[in-house]
């Protein structure tokens, strides 16, 4: 079989399909996507990729695999062959073989000339990738971005305001006082809404400009590859490379000491070359166990902002953008009045819950054709809401009975018996006896490893004070208020 463009379009694209429910959207993606099929020719059939780093993965990881969905689809194949190829601005990704093969085929007098007596197992060419391809050319391998997930969509409000205004301020491509600008926060508050948003605003006002955005984990996957495969100096251009590296979930790296070595030296040659870098996190920097204390403190250089959990006013400013966007998809369907505002005080904690419980009672009131009122809201949210609830924490009524009573946290965890201490201390395991799941031993293991006896003692005593005493009374009441707010 020749090379043609029915070949490239049909079996390739077949091909692609198979590998594609074989092997999962991320692999794919990082690794399939990326090529390009130039043609099959007495039985050696080309492929051209970005990076010699990607072919010679591809090849020893799914050559086999290609080769035998090629011959399924009645493609002579003997022998792979994995070409380097730039992408073109004007044609994306296009090999020059298959240009030139595409051109040929065109005049119906070119002939393909005779190739040597194909040899049967699959290989890649070696080939210089610094002598095929220029660093400014080298295709990023890196994560799909969002649709959603930009400025546009993007909710205001005073927890995340800041984190917003300095996400803008790298986006704007301006000069910066702060590199890396590290976000970071609790699940569903927004930080990878961000750093998506970030990419595509680059992507749109600077088109040339080259951003590499990836999870922590994707990094750490290339740069084992490239250690196994020996393709460092390729993994190390790459990087290098680029004019913005966003790296998200950076924790996931701790404790993990080859690649935070690598991370260290990528992360000091893009700040040397005046490279901007963004960095997502769960915690602060000086948070994440099993980081190293350099990579720490280098995190800390520029700005790290916190999103705070999101307040009443944003959680219900979020579920009115998302009801418009619902709306347009759910024609006719009525929201009652009360049913936002129930919502947006009862999911607290999880933005991404915010919006899929909004979701699932548009597709409920479509489904079945009736009002989203507040019953209908309890009815289809029952789960999401009881899992909402707030749950309080013994870490928690710790410190809020040490302030009441103006102590320190370590006074009630101590073996101190005054009574200033002690009746607090009683006071903190009722209320965890009765305002959490934790078992008598837990609390008991919580207070300065106690015995469960000593928990019992305690509820029983303050369950008689309350009805003798006052005081202990309205304290008791007063601080199961605050914590149950």
């Amino acid at each position: 079989m020749t090379d043609s463009a029915d070949a490239r379009g049909g079996a390739w694209s077949r091909v692609r399909g198979h590998l594609r429910s074989q092997i999962g959207k991320d692999a794919y993606q990082n690794w399939i996507d990326p090529l390009a099929f130039v043609g099959a020719d007495h039985g050696v059939v080309q492929i051209a990729a970005p990076t010699s780093f990607i072919g010679t993965w591809v090849a020893r990881n799914y050559g086999e695999v290609i080769r035998q969905l090629l011959t399924k689809e009645r493609v002579l194949v003997q022998r792979l062959e994995f070409t380097v190829a730039a992408p073109t601005a004007e044609e994306g990704f296009r090999p020059p073989r298959a240009r030139e093969a595409e051109a040929a085929a065109a005049k119906p007098e070119a002939r393909p000339e005779p190739r040597p007596e194909p040899r049967p197992e699959p290989r890649i060419e070696t080939r210089s990738e610094t002598a095929m391809v220029a660093p400014g050319d080298i295709e990023l391998p890196q994560s799909p971005l969002d649709g959603r997930f930009t400025f546009d969509n993007f909710i205001v409000g005073k927890p995340n305001e800041l984190a917003h205004a300095a996400a803008r301020r790298v986006a704007e491509g301006r000069d910066v006082s702060f590199n890396p600008l590290f976000l970071y926060g609790g699940v569903g508050l927004g930080k990878t809404h961000l750093m998506h948003a970030i990419a595509w605003e680059v992507r749109h006002s600077r088109p040339e400009a080259r951003v590499l955005y990836l999870s922590a984990e994707q990094f750490m996957y290339r740069f084992v590859s490239a250690l196994r495969f020996k393709e460092m100096h390729g993994f190390k251009e790459m990087f290098r490379s680029v004019d913005m590296l966003m790296v998200d979930d950076v924790q996931f790296i701790s404790g993990k000491d080859s690649t935070q070595e690598e991370f260290f030296h990528t992360f000091n040659a893009l700040v040397d070359q005046h490279k901007q870098i963004v960095i997502s996190a769960d915690r602060a920097p000086g948070e994440i166990d099993g980081l190293e204390e350099r990579i720490k403190s280098r995190l800390q250089w520029g700005l790290v902002v916190d999103l705070h959990p999101t307040d009443y006013e944003l959680r219900l400013g979020i579920l009115q953008a998302k009801a418009e966007a619902q709306a347009a998809l759910h024609p006719g369907v009525v929201v009652g009045p009360g049913v936002m505002e129930l919502l947006a005080h009862r999911i607290s904690s999880n933005v991404r819950v915010l919006e899929g419980a909004l979701t699932r009672l548009y597709a409920f009131a479509g489904l079945v054709g009736r009002e989203i009122n507040l019953d209908m809201t309890q009815e289809c949210l029952a789960d999401v809401l009881r899992a909402s609830e707030r749950k309080v924490t013994i870490d928690e009524i710790i410190r809020k009975v040490a302030d009441h009573y103006n102590l320190r946290m370590s006074d009630l965890l101590s073996a101190r018996r005054a009574r200033q201490v002690a009746r607090p201390r009683q006071v903190a395991m009722y209320l965890s006896k009765t305002l959490t799941s934790k078992s008598l031993p837990d609390i008991g293991r919580r207070f300065g490893g106690r015995d469960h006896t000593t928990v019992i003692h305690a509820v029983r005593k303050i369950e008689e004070l309350r009805k003798t005493d006052n005081q202990i009374a309205e304290d008791v009441e007063l601080l199961r208020r605050m914590l149950e707010a």
